[in-house]
């Protein structure tokens, strides 16, 4: 029986749904601005906000096509996904900027489906189909920095 690693501490107990969501979200905002992930984030069962680094903020058909797309995600019932490689065998797309000076040589990996793949420590759904209707309540741009604050509509609700 294979054991699993030991890994640095996880100082934070993430709503599986929403920590899942904000994965979607960072690989749809990469995908559509070609901006990286977000540096800054709040993630919480009620709501959530990312910041991300942008030139000039989405337009309002952005912002509704940013919606759109991770719900298509979502409804795709993607199979989430965790693995241990170490830090030598990451795949050239995962971005470990973010890592601390005092990560494990092992890294967890969380895959969802082929969409995204990203170094996390965190909690997450088995299925994108858990996660439920992903809604952005507002957005506003200050400085080069654009804050998206969303919630989730639970699935049956």
């Amino acid at each position: 029986m294979e054991q699993e690693p030991i890994l640095n501490e996880h100082n934070k107990q993430e709503y599986p749904p929403m920590h899942t969501a904000e994965h979607i979200l960072n690989q749809t905002m990469v995908r559509m601005f070609g901006c990286p992930r977000s540096r800054n984030a709040h993630i919480e069962r009620k709501k959530s906000k990312c910041d991300y680094q942008l030139a000039t903020p989405p337009s309002e058909e952005q912002v509704r096509e940013i919606e759109s797309r991770v719900n298509e995600v979502i409804r795709q019932g993607m199979p989430v996904r965790v693995e241990y490689v170490k830090r030598n065998e990451v795949p050239p797309e995962v971005d470990l900027s973010k890592l601390p000076e005092d990560a494990s040589e092992t890294l967890r990996l969380v895959r969802i489906g082929d969409y995204d793949i990203c170094a996390c420590a965190g909690n997450h759904v088995e299925n994108t189909a858990e996660i439920g209707t992903f809604k952005i309540i507002s957005h506003d741009f200050n400085e080069g920095t654009w804050r998206l604050r969303f919630k989730l509509i639970e699935p049956g609700a």
